[in-house]
């Protein structure tokens, strides 16, 4: 039965009991001058339920969670290839920081059997979510009220269910030796948050906008397409991993958790293919769905329709080549963080414990301490190719721009990009934006000369 045909509800309420019960489907650093093997080329799909208890905190506006709109899920892919296995991973959560970010990474690690180093773990990064730090969580624990905040192991405990999920997706390991690349354009979802106001100055049109003159402006720098690469053996298709960038959050802000317009598009193909997908968001920094989102319920459904629509015309547009040697690169990237205004280590341990400021002011300042605790320790970024197919796994939210540079450097492959890894360098700007204004700069826990180094990075994980 197609969407068209059983209602919202009934739609999200089949989701919801199929992804409840766990459904599962068979269906290094840098690599390297190994011997290859004779043995076959394997991948196994899991999912788990990642969505918190009842009543807990949840981001944006941190009201305790009193309705479960859909679950939350970790979705993810095991690759084996040459006695070795990789392990890419979408959960949606808002953010995985610091030390959680790295404790996700090193239980998943540990059930698959792999090194830390093969581990991608990125958030697709919906406001309907947890905003998962727990140094932040033990700062607030020793110095301030965590009161209105989770604790720690809310974020950690669920770390040890999808590493469940992913021991038990290795008894279901198939044969795959075909991989497929794919792109369609999306209509009328993602727009440029930069918005220029004059005088080389950017104003902020956010992912729900109902301000006329901000709607009028054109969409801005995106990337309009959607990517989907395709792990298959012979004809069956056993994987498809989407890629896109926006911010994916309709409307937020109440006692709600959801995995909003794109996991709804996600589910939904996947619920009428019968192949699992997982979804990648990419450089959403600056990108949101302002220009079409009012924060309606009808406005909603078209972002969701016509991203679905793109999801569908990718898959059936995929294109196959023979699979080959998986190449796995690990590049680190020196986070130095911000000191200035509200970086400062005594301003922010003031916003912290003042206690008349709201709960995510309060936690903003933790997080900035936890940052700066761990900034000695680089961000592992990773990245996988398989022939003329690239992907890269890239931390914070990095700008669009940051995207479109991975494409310039090879044009001649199919490049797909996935932002949100670990959240603590914040938004990962063009050096111009901090002249420029507008809301990035003000979230961004690293220096403004940033940009290079990051660009440096991008460039030594495609091996460009």
């Amino acid at each position: 039965m197609s969407h068209e045909g059983m209602g919202r509800r009934q739609f999200l309420g089949m989701t919801s009991m199929l992804m409840g019960l766990g459904a599962l489907s068979a269906c290094q650093r840098m690599v390297h001058a190994e011997t290859k093997t004779d043995a076959p080329q394997r991948l196994a799909t899991f999912a788990c339920d990642v969505t918190p208890p009842m009543g807990t905190p949840v981001y944006s506006g941190y009201k305790p969670m009193s309705f479960r709109e859909t679950p939350l899920m970790a979705k993810g892919v095991i690759l084996e290839d040459n006695g070795k296995r990789y392990v890419l991973c979408a959960v949606d959560y808002c953010e995985l920081r610091n030390s959680t970010h790295l404790i996700w990474r090193t239980k998943i690690a540990e059930a698959a059997g792999t090194e830390v180093s093969r581990v991608a773990v990125q958030c697709v990064h919906q406001h309907t979510a947890p905003m998962a730090d727990g140094d932040a969580a033990r700062i607030l624990m020793k110095e301030g009220d965590p009161s209105s905040q989770p604790s720690a192991e809310s974020f950690e405990e669920p770390a040890y269910r999808v590493a469940d999920s992913v021991k038990f997706a290795l008894d279901y390991l198939t044969p795959f030796d075909r991989i497929g690349t794919s792109q369609a354009k999306v209509e009328r979802v993602a727009s440029n948050r930069r918005v220029p106001i004059g005088d080389g100055k950017a104003g902020f049109r956010a992912s729900s906008c109902k301000d006329p003159k901000l709607i009028e402006m054109p969409e801005g720098l995106i990337d309009p397409f959607l990517k989907t690469i395709t792990f298959a053996q012979g004809d069956k298709p056993l994987v498809r991993l989407h890629y896109y960038a926006t911010h994916p959050q309709s409307f937020y802000g109440d006692p709600r958790v959801s995995y909003d317009f794109v996991g709804m598009a996600r589910e939904r193909l996947q619920f009428e293919e019968h192949v699992p997908q997982i979804y990648f968001n990419g450089c959403g920094g600056n990108v949101a769905c302002g220009k079409y989102n009012d924060a309606s319920v009808q406005a909603r459904e078209g972002l969701f329709e016509r991203l679905y629509a793109a999801m569908q015309a990718s898959t059936a547009a995929a294109q196959y080549a023979p699979a080959s040697e998986i190449i796995w690169r690990n590049v680190p990237f020196a986070m130095i963080p911000r000191e200035d205004g509200e970086y400062s280590d005594d301003v922010a341990r003031a916003t912290m414990k003042d206690s008349t400021k709201a709960p995510h002011i309060r936690l903003g300042g933790a997080m900035t301490l936890a940052c700066k605790a761990r900034a000695k320790t680089p961000v592992d970024l990773t990245s996988w190719e398989m022939g003329d197919v690239k992907a890269i796994h890239l931390p914070g939210e990095p700008a669009v721009e940051f995207q479109l540079y991975a494409q310039e450097l090879c044009p001649d492959k199919f490049v797909c990009t996935a932002g949100y890894g670990d959240g603590a360098p914040g938004y990962v700007c063009l050096e111009r934006f901090f002249e420029e204004g507008g809301y990035e700069p003000t979230a961004s826990t690293v220096i403004p000369q940033s940009e290079k180094p990051f660009r440096d990075a991008i460039r030594n994980l495609l091996g460009a």
